[in-house]
């Protein structure tokens, strides 16, 4: 807990009685309680900014991301163990003075609907990997409910799923 704390400091605390360790304290716990404290972190911080925090348990410096600001406390959801603190905002380190904002991860792109029934006719020339991941190429003959019947040209046929068809365009 005491990693990274001024020696000399904590050679003074460690020779103070305890009566003036506990004025220490109150003093303390005022100062951070400042609501002009409070207002100077806040004014840099947004949700889902990833910020670094001191763990009181041991000290270590961590970082998580700001899920919820209260009037006193902070709520981070931890990155690496995906722990969930709440912590006065005395606990959250900074940013640098003029540091540019982090900006927020960007979302995913949405996924490309897989193609269905009313996707394919008869006739068309489609492709699909087979089992063994070879290219199959063929023309549908016969829509089903839930597959087509592909006929390569060789003398197969196939029943495939429409999510697995891709159309072919001839040049």
């Amino acid at each position: 807990m005491t990693q990274g704390a001024d020696p000399k400091l904590l050679d003074a605390l460690s020779r103070a009685s305890s009566l003036e360790l506990f004025q220490l304290q109150t003093i303390i716990e005022r100062m951070l309680a400042d609501p002009k404290r409070i207002i100077a972190l806040r004014i840099n911080m947004h949700l889902g900014q990833t910020v670094r925090f001191l763990d009181w348990r041991d000290g270590q410096m961590r970082s998580g991301k700001v899920v919820e600001m209260r009037d006193t406390q902070v709520v981070l959801h931890e990155t690496a163990t995906r722990r969930e603190w709440k912590l006065p905002y005395a606990a959250i380190e900074p940013p640098a003075p003029g540091a540019a904002p982090a900006r927020p991860e960007p979302a995913e792109p949405p996924a490309v609907p897989l193609p269905q029934r009313g996707d394919f006719r008869c006739g068309e020339k489609v492709a699909f990997e087979d089992r063994y991941l070879n290219t199959q190429v063929g023309t549908i003959t016969r829509i089903n409910q839930r597959t087509a019947t592909i006929d390569t040209g060789n003398g197969h046929t196939w029943r495939v799923g429409f999510p697995l068809l891709r159309h072919v365009v001839d040049i």
